[in-house]
């Protein structure tokens, strides 16, 4: 297990891939711009631990250690010592490739640097350092502490042994790992998800069925566990509609494009789970 992981982004999913690691007995330094995303990253982590002790899933000595695993900071420098870096910041591929020169900079030369992107091919972002061998794509899933999978996704230029270090890092936090080979954009599942979940907000846009519905016939007749739109409302529709829009840059697949309703739902605020409504209502 290397000694001290950094995780850049403080938001649900970089404080959720900390929560995990330091669970798992990682040293974390958590990274944002601002204190108070970090407060919030810590209260959030904390009452996730909380929960957890509740449903006697993790003892209250253990949450305490855990907790004490992670460090704050608003500085990108202090992560030069770690043996690990996620970057877990918003999906724009200019803020990721400007994080990962810094980092290219800092860290050391036998450093992991992973990018927590679930749609931007990984060559792109490894192609603005100098050791794109050792940049590799680990795209968790939100919540991170309830969803067992990582895929692994390799660079053009992706070494193994960067690759199998990932997969040492994501199993060793209990995550089941898929591979994917080859660097198209958006991988494997979130290339699914955008393309379904694109489809259904059409069939809801046009009204040829409700979000009820579609996502009811989803979950009887192909047996998934959650319907598209649900599953828009949990990962965030602001999220996906960027996901699917950078998708739809590389591929000029139209079945990417969102529709119009998606856009006006972000607009409006509606963003899901996270902002009280989405397809759904979700109460507190």
């Amino acid at each position: 297990m290397p000694e001290k992981l950094a995780v850049v982004g403080a938001g649900l999913m970089g404080s959720g891939i900390a929560q995990v690691a330091a669970r798992a007995g990682y040293d974390v330094l958590l990274r944002d711009v601002g204190q108070r995303e970090l407060d919030r990253a810590l209260e959030g982590m904390s009452a996730s631990y909380d929960r957890f002790v509740s449903k006697e899933r993790m003892t209250a000595d253990d949450a305490e250690a855990a907790l004490g695993r992670i460090t704050t900071t608003t500085e990108l420098d202090a992560a030069a010592d770690a043996d690990v870096v996620v970057e877990a910041v918003f999906e724009q591929i200019e803020l990721k490739q400007d994080i990962f020169r810094e980092l290219d900079r800092i860290c050391r030369d036998d450093a992991v640097l992973a990018t927590n992107t679930s749609a931007i091919p990984v060559t792109k972002i490894a192609a603005v350092t100098d050791r794109p061998e050792s940049v590799v794509g680990t795209h968790f899933f939100s919540p991170v502490p309830m969803m067992a999978l990582c895929e692994l996704v390799r660079g053009l230029k992706t070494a193994d042994a960067t690759l199998e270090r990932a997969r040492t890092f994501a199993e060793a936090v209990g995550k089941t790992c898929i591979v994917v080979n080859r660097d198209v954009a958006g991988f494997v599942t979130t290339r699914l998800i955008a393309a379904l979940s694109m489809e259904a907000a059409r069939l809801v846009e046009n009204g040829v069925a409700t979000a009820e519905d579609v996502d009811l016939a989803c979950q009887l007749g192909f047996g998934h566990r959650m319907g598209p739109l649900r599953t828009l409302d949990l990962t965030g529709i602001d999220i996906m509609v960027n996901a699917a829009r950078n998708i739809y840059a590389e591929t000029q697949d139209e079945k990417f494009f969102p529709p119009e309703l998606l856009a006006r739902m972000v607009t409006a605020g509606d963003l899901g789970r996270k902002s009280g409504h989405g397809f759904y209502p979700y109460d507190g």
